[in-house]
């Protein structure tokens, strides 16, 4: 018999849950200040009342970034130890019955009965709560919420983001900060727009054109905005 060769397969969705916080925060953090700091440039500012504008929007968009990913996801950690506190009482006060309903679930997933219950035990036996929380709850180690983590993955993104418009503002010529911050904001939106979706295994093409052209949208309102009251957004 020839020996069983190891082999390591990559799997993509192992990189969702920090590819969407990265880029769902980077992608805002472009998105939002160019789109202030576009409509404030079709306004005709001086350069400071521009740098102004967007040193605030880069300040207030990370911490607010930060402040609604670390109440989501404290939110969804508060869940997940109510549920697990749920199987630990019952686990306390009807194992019997518990036991029988791990094993159901290897059942509906391809074991025979016998070989559900004998599963089902050996788990028990080892850590129930942890059998539980993966296999009835869905919960496991690695996905366990982390607010301060996500918080600050959240608010570092959205900086990061949101520095490239920021700093087109201090060296693009004023009477035209608005059509570069735009161009340049947009050519940066295609490409996270693409990595993104490379990185997911999608169509680097199409998640390109989603992001840019809803970015294009978002700053031609702003800077509708910005001619018509003549005023920072």
């Amino acid at each position: 018999m020839a020996p069983v060769r190891r082999h390591h397969e990559h799997h993509r969705l192992n990189n969702t849950g920090w590819l969407r916080a990265a880029v769902l925060g980077a992608n805002d953090g472009i998105l939002s200040t160019a789109g202030l700091l576009v409509g404030v440039a079709a306004a005709t500012p001086t350069r400071e009342q521009l740098l102004i504008a967007g040193v605030a929007g880069l300040v207030a968009g990370a911490l607010s970034m930060a402040a609604g990913e670390y109440v989501s996801v404290s939110s969804q950690s508060d869940a997940e130890q109510a549920e697990l506190e749920v199987e630990r009482q019952e686990l306390a006060t009807n194992a019997e019955a518990e036991r029988a309903e791990l094993a159901g679930i290897y059942v509906r997933r391809g074991l025979t009965p016998a070989l559900a219950r004998e599963v089902a035990a050996q788990l028990t036996k080892h850590n129930a709560l942890e059998a539980h929380a993966r296999d009835e709850l869905g919960l496991t180690p690695h996905a366990r919420p982390r607010p301060v983590q996500a918080a600050l993955a959240s608010a570092g993104a959205f900086a990061a983001g949101a520095l490239l418009p920021l700093a087109m503002s201090v060296v693009a010529p004023l009477d035209k900060a608005n059509m570069v911050i735009a161009a340049t904001s947009l050519a940066s939106l295609a490409l996270l727009g693409a990595a993104a979706a490379r990185a997911g295994g999608a169509p680097a093409l199409k998640g390109a054109v989603r992001v840019v052209l809803w970015g294009a949208i978002a700053m031609a309102f702003t800077s509708a905005i910005g001619k018509l009251f003549g005023a920072a957004i």
